[in-house]
């Protein structure tokens, strides 16, 4: 099987580890530049008319946040020739942009912290007041990694924040904080139907990010029944095969906060010793023999 991974660098830990895995396992892994991809799918001319990229039988996207529609350009093009994918282009948008995800996973009926959406300067101190008052953890719409995330704890500083506000397209995520998580968070690992690892996540001292990209400490935790449910309903909402879901406790229960479309493995591979690749490696496999079997049958029926 060809199995492509589209990432901008080879050298990351989680595209390497793909395709250290896809080999070990007897495929040829097929390594796509995003943007290289892209660019040539935007090349279209009268000689042209259809450009076509490497042909491959399945895509994991690695797709950047700071280049999502080049990415998801790609995405569509393999999605368009029927290419297995472990997420779509418009699951990949979806999970990338906080509040869309949110209302998805809100419509799934499942429980997530108190969220709104400020537009403008004008909508801030009234999304801060329905959040229930300060303080308040405030999101840019697309970010990861916790960047973009800042707590606001009085009026002064979200009037310094309203001061600062020059973009009218800058829009806000304001969304109540959880004190009794005391700077953690569980970050679970769904491949297909199934939760493969999973750590608990602590922020560094002075802060309440608990993302290892800022500086945070984690640890391999046995997941609950409930909790593995919720995640599992989480990605199957947002129509994820691969997806980071990130949850945090609650005095009401669980709480999911964000889903991650592209996870990075380094951290959660270390943490739990999991082979998170394999996993990702033997989902394709899997539904390529799915989508094959159909086809043997109609074959056998004409003989």
């Amino acid at each position: 099987m060809r199995i492509g991974i589209l990432s901008r660098n080879a050298s990351l830990y989680s595209t390497r580890r793909l395709v250290e895995t896809c080999r070990q396992r007897g495929h040829e892994p097929i390594l796509i530049d995003t943007l290289r991809a892209a660019v040539q799918l935007s090349q279209i001319t009268s000689r042209q008319p259809r450009p076509q990229l490497t042909p491959i039988d399945a895509l994991i996207p690695r797709v950047g946040a700071s280049i999502t529609q080049y990415g998801l350009m790609v995405v569509r093009h393999y999605e368009g020739q029927g290419t297995l994918l472990t997420a779509s282009a418009r699951a990949i948008g979806d999970s990338r942009d906080k509040y869309t995800s949110q209302q998805i996973l809100s419509q799934a009926g499942l429980p997530l912290p108190q969220t709104y959406l400020a537009r403008s300067p004008q909508d801030l101190l009234p999304a801060v007041e329905q959040a229930g008052g300060f303080p308040i953890v405030l999101k840019q719409r697309q970010g990861t990694q916790g960047r973009g995330v800042l707590l606001i704890q009085n009026l002064e500083m979200a009037q310094a924040l309203l001061n600062a506000w020059q973009s009218p397209l800058m829009q806000l995520l304001v969304q109540e904080f959880i004190p009794e998580a005391q700077g953690r968070d569980i970050r679970i690992l769904v491949v297909g139907n199934q939760c493969v690892a999973a750590m608990e996540r602590r922020a560094p001292v002075g802060d309440f990010r608990a993302n290892l990209h800022q500086g945070g400490a984690a640890v391999k935790i046995e997941l609950t029944a409930a909790l593995e449910q919720l995640a599992l309903r989480a990605a199957r909402a947002l129509s994820l095969a691969v997806a980071g879901i990130d949850i945090i406790e609650s005095h009401r229960g669980p709480l999911l906060l964000e889903a991650n479309s592209s996870p990075g493995l380094e951290g959660i591979e270390r943490v739990t010793q999991q082979d998170v690749a394999g996993h990702i490696v033997r989902y394709l496999e899997e539904e390529i023999q799915k989508r094959q079997r159909p086809r043997r049958r109609r074959k056998r029926q004409r003989h």
